[in-house]
């Protein structure tokens, strides 16, 4: 079977999505920003579906936020993923840019598994999805996760998150080397260690599967699909990225504390960390 894998990847980073919607269309939805009356938030959506075959549907959805407040042309091209097709990032043109990556979307689908698709002989609904969730904006730092979902056949779906902190200040993604000056090794060291106190919710018949029990991985990365709030710095980590699909996608915490003695002196005055 296709790697779903890849596909998911792609679909994360061009924000190309599609759920299962009988229903097409597309519209604009306005978010309220309760944060700052300066600082606004809007975005953009596309849904729709087309038919391939007889037996196979392919539907399509994708939100993108608008920042009409973000004037900086490299903060934007980060928050997008340095992303070269889209030319302009008001709404108008992060619409005009969905519309085309909707279309292209489903002239891959048939073209890409045009040898095979005869062989689909029972009804199914293929779907790819994605979208932009403004989580905080606090102190400067604005908070995005990217939430991407895919189907194209087999045993289940696949999905996976990008969390992304930008300083709003400094017109910049942070870096993990913005927050601390720990390295690299004794953090993968305390994730290891608090791998099992941010529960997946899996169980077996004897109740909890801790964590651990299904890693994949020697030893878990400290990557830069973080988030943080005023108690602790989290890790996010997708399905088969550092344990089995069963376990579902991890968040690692690491408090402050265990932190401390190493954070940045700019990050730590911002968040008001004691």
């Amino acid at each position: 079977m296709r790697n779903t894998i890849a596909v998911l990847a792609l679909s994360l980073l061009t924000f190309t999505a599609c759920k299962k919607n009988e229903k097409a269309g597309t519209g604009i939805e306005k978010t309220e920003n309760k944060q700052s009356d300066e600082f606004v938030v809007d975005s953009v959506k596309v849904s729709d579906s087309t038919r391939i075959t007889d037996s196979l549907k392919v539907t399509y959805t994708s939100k993108l936020l608008v920042f009409p407040s973000i004037k900086d042309k490299k903060l934007l091209d980060s928050i997008y993923f340095h992303d070269d097709r889209i030319k302009d990032y008001s709404k108008a043109g992060l619409q005009a840019y969905l519309e085309n990556a909707k279309k292209n979307y489903f002239t891959s689908v048939k073209k890409d598994n045009e040898d095979w698709l005869s062989d689909i002989t029972y009804s199914q609904t293929w779907y790819s999805s994605s979208k932009m969730n403004l989580k905080s904006n606090t102190n400067g730092y604005m908070h995005i996760e990217y939430l991407s979902s895919a189907y194209i056949g087999g045993a289940h779906d696949e999905y996976g998150f990008s969390e992304r902190v930008f300083d709003l200040k400094n017109n910049k993604k942070l870096e993990l080397k913005d927050i601390t000056s720990m390295p690299k090794n004794k953090i993968e060291a305390l994730l290891m260690k608090n791998i099992n106190t941010i529960k997946s919710g899996t169980t077996d018949q004897n109740g909890e599967v801790k964590n651990s029990e299904m890693l994949l991985v020697d030893k878990i990365p400290a990557s830069d699909n973080f988030y943080f709030d005023d108690k602790n710095l989290y890790f996010h980590y997708s399905p088969y990225e550092i344990a089995a699909f069963a376990a579902g996608d991890i968040v690692i915490p690491i408090s402050w504390d265990e932190l401390n003695g190493s954070l940045n002196a700019e990050f730590k005055e911002r968040m008001k960390i004691k």
